[in-house]
């Protein structure tokens, strides 16, 4: 689409017999950025509407990570895995160059992407990522919410328990999305409780939450897996500049975990936001993608 029409389309992609479901929108021409999604989520989750990414002179390419919505599951799989699925979606886009932005649990990633992929990523941002779990000096869990924490504990003894768990809550999300931001409620700080009650990003939060436990919950039960695992890569071989953004009050992912990464990252700056936590990241975004493009 030309002629000054905002884009926005949706595709798949077949990468090694696995499909990747992916979308793009915003400024055919404009540069191009992959916003890599959070834990849960889809390629559906919150993004600037196509007209404002226009207006940026960005193109966004979302997909599905392996288990969620419609790409296909991809059991065991690493955090640096995301690097090849990135670039075989940029391959099939015809994409020589781009940048990639995390969010949450896409932060992970995005890292992946930057380091695996040095000549072809040309900035990189984590917003409210998380560190490795062997993050040596980092109390991984101070200042998370008990039950995130849980989660992620019970990786660490294996998967058979997060299994029953988590299959069902994917079975109560996809009938019911509102029900997990209702969970998720009860473990946010203030500034995310204030995020939550606008009908708009509940309703952006629950099209996510339907679209990427609509097939189960394996996504989400392999994201845990993967960031608990060796993820693949080393962060003192990342090369692009690095922006890492944190809210100050995240009970999800704590902002330690971004101070801990800039220390561990060679191009890589730190802005811890007060007065913000988990979700203000959906608000941030616009600001993220103009540095990226700059």
């Amino acid at each position: 689409m030309r002629g000054g029409v905002a884009l926005s389309s949706r595709f798949e992609i077949t990468v090694d017999d696995r499909v990747l479901t992916a979308e793009v929108t915003g400024a055919p021409d404009g540069i191009p950025v992959f916003l890599l999604h959070g834990t849960p989520g889809s390629c559906a989750g919150p993004k600037p509407r196509s007209s404002v990414l226009y207006r940026q002179g960005v193109r966004l390419i979302c997909y599905d990570r392996p288990g969620y919505g419609g790409s296909t599951r991809m059991p065991g799989r690493h955090v640096a895995d995301a690097a090849h699925d990135v670039e075989a979606v940029a391959d099939g886009m015809g994409l020589d160059g781009f940048c990639v932005v995390g969010r949450s649990g896409g932060g992970p990633h995005a890292l992946a992407c930057a380091a695996l992929l040095p000549d072809r990523v040309a900035r990189a941002a984590v917003l409210v990522g998380l560190a490795p779990a062997n993050a040596a000096g980092l109390d991984w869990y101070e200042g998370m919410s008990a039950e995130n924490a849980r989660n992620h504990a019970e990786a660490e003894q294996g998967d058979a328990e997060l299994m029953r768990e988590m299959t069902a809550l994917a079975v109560r999300t996809a009938a019911d999305p509102e029900s997990l931001i209702e969970e998720l409620r009860t473990q946010a700080a203030e500034p995310d409780l204030r995020f939550m009650q606008s009908v708009m990003y509940r309703r952006l939060l629950s099209a996510s939450y339907a679209e990427a436990l609509r097939v189960g919950p394996y996504g989400w039960i392999d994201d845990i897996l993967a960031f608990r695992g060796d993820w693949g890569f080393a962060l003192d071989h990342i090369m692009p500049p690095v922006r890492l953004w944190h809210g100050a009050d995240d009970t999800f992912s704590p902002a330690s975990h971004s101070r801990w990464l800039a220390e561990r990252i060679p191009r890589a700056e730190v802005h811890v936001q007060y007065g913000a936590a988990h979700f203000a990241a959906v608000e941030v975004l616009p600001r993220i993608l103009s540095w990226l493009t700059a």
